[in-house]
């Protein structure tokens, strides 16, 4: 149980009030931890796993709410697949998400399946609990379009969770497609990425192996083949600034999604690299 609040209470009551400031600043206090920490056991068990009380409800909110609502998505179309439910793991793997905390995963993703779940109350609490930080609410939508695409297509349910969640965190709708577009380049743009470095390393391959497209390259930098260099650049800069992994935990992102918030730079940056190479910018 935390004390600060008793701690801090007696101090400022007693620079305003001396010894009867103290007592009373005691037990607002007082009451003040007991209020904060019996709100947030009602939250769930992530929270046990964070060592900061702040970050400790932040971020078990930020778990909670990606790994139910991401079941939620899964049972939209009234049945979860096994690609969903392996998506949902390698995300498990990909954030080294083991034992309990592994566990406390698991079981808000089965929340997320029922039929009552409710998800605009979950959601406008974790937009709360980041102050409504546009990165980290972008971050947390895209790694939802990324399970949505899990089976290898959008069903109608699907993008219908998808809107409500994005219009629930403020998003609009162009914008949650210009993010579903952003997806689907990256999805491509990786996979031919990782087929050539894989054909690399092969002294010779029975097909040819397929090059990351150019096109992609520029949906993924949100630009068009006409921009001019300068514009390019500017997108690019943008991109990894509001990507950046330091700069996303500095702001609330649990380290654990660190290595989702990498990949999704190493795109930007390897996709900012086809198009200086084929235009033969600096």
């Amino acid at each position: 149980m935390s004390y600060w609040g008793r701690v801090l209470g007696t101090l400022f009551g007693f620079m305003f009030g001396r010894i009867p400031g103290a007592v009373l600043g005691f037990i607002v206090g007082h009451l003040f931890d007991k209020g904060y920490s019996q709100d947030f056991n009602q939250m769930g068990g992530f929270g046990r796993f964070f060592t900061s009380q702040d970050d400790m409800k932040s971020q078990a909110i930020f778990f909670h709410a990606l790994f139910s609502v991401m079941g939620h998505i899964a049972k939209a179309d009234g049945k979860v697949t096994e690609e969903e439910i392996r998506i949902a793991t390698e995300l498990m793997d990909q954030m080294n998400l083991e034992g309990d905390l592994r566990r406390e995963a698991q079981q808000a993703f089965r929340e997320g399946k029922a039929s009552d779940f409710p998800v605009r109350n979950i959601l406008r609490e974790f937009k709360a609990s980041c102050h409504g930080r546009r990165d980290i609410l972008q971050v947390y939508l895209e790694i939802l379009i990324q399970a949505a695409y899990a089976d290898g297509h959008l069903a109608a349910q699907e993008k219908k969770v998808l809107e409500n969640v994005a219009a629930e965190l403020g998003f609009k709708q162009h914008q949650l497609m210009y993010l579903m577009s952003m997806f689907e380049a990256e999805f491509r743009f990786r996979r031919a990425t990782s087929g050539q470095q894989r054909g690399g390393q092969r002294r010779r391959s029975a097909q040819p192996q397929q090059e990351p497209s150019l096109d992609d390259a520029y949906r993924i930098l949100g630009v068009k083949a006409s921009d001019d260099e300068r514009s390019i650049k500017k997108a690019y800069r943008k991109l990894m600034s509001e990507h950046h992994p330091d700069k996303l935990v500095s702001k609330g992102l649990p380290k654990q999604a660190m290595e989702i918030a990498k990949a999704k730079a190493q795109d930007i940056q390897a996709a900012y690299e086809l198009v200086k190479q084929r235009r033969g910018l600096k």
